[in-house]
């Protein structure tokens, strides 16, 4: 049982160690946008126009046909944000424990913090910019339930943070792979198209990919569509299997991360 209650220690890391952590991503922001005019406007603006560019490509060049009631824009919008807040803590975390590594090659330092950083960092970035999307298009109660979406995805997402970020110090090439790993996830997702869009013979595949069920969930909560059980249940089955372990090799190859660095 103790073995099990380990998974949930990041939780309380978060807690105990929020002022530190509040204090690296601090530090992380000023470090990525010091020397430039707009300053830490950038953190928020490179998304957006991220953001505005796939809106271009498909809307305007591509005209990609809306899924039912609702216009594309806040289809897309409302999927992909959540995507790139995903996809960036997840490549996030597999460079942060060597990014940081002079703060803990030489002292004593809590490692197990580290992970938590893009997280923290990420939601700081897109939560606003979600916010006020989700506010644009179907008004505060969205908005509101946008909060809650991208607060339970931060959730979903440790257990993946902790696991990348020991894979990444350890097998580096994984840095390398990985980046095309998940942009082919992306578009295997509904985000770029409606999932009717997909031919009936291959829509059984989306089973196996988890990113399509909260990618689903994302869409069923913000614009009421049909949620299915397995949209929750296979995420959720997946967060519980990863969560204790993650914990457990995190922990176990802890003390051999300064050798490596």
């Amino acid at each position: 049982m103790k073995k099990l209650l380990s998974g949930f220690r990041p939780f309380i890391l978060l807690f105990q160690q929020r002022f530190l952590i509040l204090q690296l991503v601090k530090r992380d922001i000023v470090g990525r946008t010091s020397g430039t005019v707009m300053g830490g406007i950038w953190l928020v603006a490179q998304p957006a126009l991220q953001v505005m560019a796939f809106w271009f490509l498909l809307d305007f060049v591509f005209r990609v046909r809306s899924p039912g009631r609702i216009t594309f824009l806040d289809y897309f919008l409302i999927g992909m944000l959540p995507w790139l807040f995903f996809s960036e803590v997840l490549n996030r975390s597999l460079n942060v424990l060597s990014e940081f590594g002079a703060l803990y090659q030489r002292s004593r330092f809590p490692v197990s913090v580290l992970p938590l950083l893009p997280l923290v960092l990420n939601l700081v970035i897109y939560l606003p910019i979600y916010l006020m999307v989700a506010i644009y298009f179907q008004g505060m109660i969205a908005g509101l339930k946008a909060v809650a979406v991208l607060l339970t995805l931060f959730v979903w997402a440790i257990p993946f943070a902790y696991l990348l970020a020991v894979i990444g110090l350890f097998v580096r090439e994984t840095r390398q792979v990985f980046p095309f790993f998940l942009t082919m996830v992306l578009y295997v997702t509904p985000i770029l198209y409606a999932p009717d869009m997909l031919p009936e013979s291959v829509r059984w595949a989306m089973a196996f990919n988890p990113m399509a069920d909260v990618i689903a969930l994302i869409q069923g909560v913000l614009h009421d569509f049909e949620i299915e059980r397995g949209h929750w249940l296979r995420p959720l089955l997946l967060w519980l299997t990863l969560l204790t372990p993650s914990w457990i090799l995190f922990k176990r190859t802890e003390p051999h991360m300064r050798e490596v660095l």
